[in-house]
């Protein structure tokens, strides 16, 4: 059984490359060790997805 971590004390973070007029906008969380968290920051209240540390890192490296 997978633990999905509690996220409502979470504290988010906004892509640099993310739109500066507030659309477009990607959160993800550092709080959680080997795990990374990620909103849509104009729904903070949606969903989240948590990926795994290094699927989110292998993931940006290929956009870069």
């Amino acid at each position: 059984m997978r633990h999905i971590p509690e996220l409502s004390s979470a504290r988010w973070r906004r892509s640099s490359y993310s739109n500066a007029n507030g659309g477009e906008c990607v959160e993800i969380c550092d709080d959680f060790p080997g795990l990374v968290p990620v909103r849509d920051s104009k729904n903070p209240q949606g969903p989240a997805l948590v990926v795994k540390a290094a699927a989110w890192s292998g993931f940006v490296s290929s956009l870069k």
